[in-house]
């Protein structure tokens, strides 16, 4: 549970409008500390099927990742999923066994939530017009599956941020993140609700 007390601590909640078939429907609820943030999602997969991803991460001072535990509920089926890293590209998951496919990812992307675009971008300040390619551990929360992703970031100005997916799909959005480096809206997919 994150530490309520933290002067850094705050709720920040996105409203998911990448599913043209449930239009507004889900949010994600996130409370977010000095190195953890603990967060639900509750939303519509593609095929219709609501669900609830919940996830925790703890990263150190550098916005290096340490840990991240999942839980989702769906379609009465109920998975866990734990990973942990040293921060150097080794992952393990929550038996300490190795995740080899993972050598080299040094931040996490999870599917449903625009949160975890901001590790890269915290952990390696970039200069206006610079790019960095990343290597990430691509978790799908609606099943909790996990592969190796390539990514790169360029900063476009000073709160603005293109990303690509380097999948071979092409896909790219410019992200404006808020003061903190937290993204705000994620066009076509999410939508920072004001609290």
């Amino acid at each position: 549970m994150v530490n309520e007390t933290s002067s850094s601590f705050r709720t920040i909640c996105w409203q998911p409008t990448w599913n043209d078939s449930s239009p507004g429907l889900g949010l994600e609820h996130l409370l977010l500390a000095q190195g953890q943030a603990d967060s639900v999602v509750l939303a519509i997969d593609e095929d219709g099927e609501p669900f609830r991803l919940a996830y925790r991460l703890c990263w150190d001072d550098a916005w290096q990742l340490r840990s991240a535990d999942f839980f989702l509920a769906k379609a009465g089926v109920n998975r866990l999923l734990s990973l942990r890293t040293d921060g150097k590209g080794h992952w393990q998951d929550g038996e300490g066994r190795p995740l080899a496919e993972l050598d080299g990812c040094m931040d996490i992307d999870i599917w449903p939530t625009p949160f975890t675009n901001s590790f890269p971008i915290l952990r390696e300040p970039m200069a206006v017009g610079e790019r960095h390619t990343f290597r990430m551990a691509w978790v799908l929360g609606t099943d909790l599956a996990l592969k190796p992703q390539a990514q790169a970031y360029t900063r476009v100005s000073g709160r603005l941020y293109l990303f690509e997916n380097l999948d071979g799909s092409g896909f790219k959005a410019e992200l404006p993140v808020d003061k903190d480096g937290i993204v705000l809206d994620y066009p076509e997919l999410f939508r920072r609700v004001k609290a």
